[in-house]
């Protein structure tokens, strides 16, 4: 999936473990890109390094401590990014 440094994204919130707090859609910004990993598909999937603006504050995951990964699946895990849809 191509993306670029400075793109709008979404970036999917984990939620907590008992379900208080649910996976959220948060406003995000593509800071770096360039990373991947390798599936247990044997599939490289490539991952960004995200901005991700919350009602609580402004969080950065980097590529250098494992990055956030494309999923524009119906049920997006947390964690992932996905394009922000009209």
């Amino acid at each position: 999936m191509s993306v670029f440094v400075g793109q709008n994204v979404h970036y999917v919130s984990y939620g907590t473990p008992n379900g208080e707090f649910p996976k959220t859609c948060r406003a995000a910004i593509v800071t770096e890109t360039g990373g991947e990993y390798v599936d247990g598909l044997g599939n490289r999937v490539e991952l960004v390094g995200l901005a991700a603006i919350n009602p609580t504050g402004v969080f950065f995951h980097t590529v250098a401590e494992g990055g956030c990964r494309y999923d524009e699946t119906d049920r997006p895990s947390g964690g992932t990014w996905h394009h922000v849809h009209p």
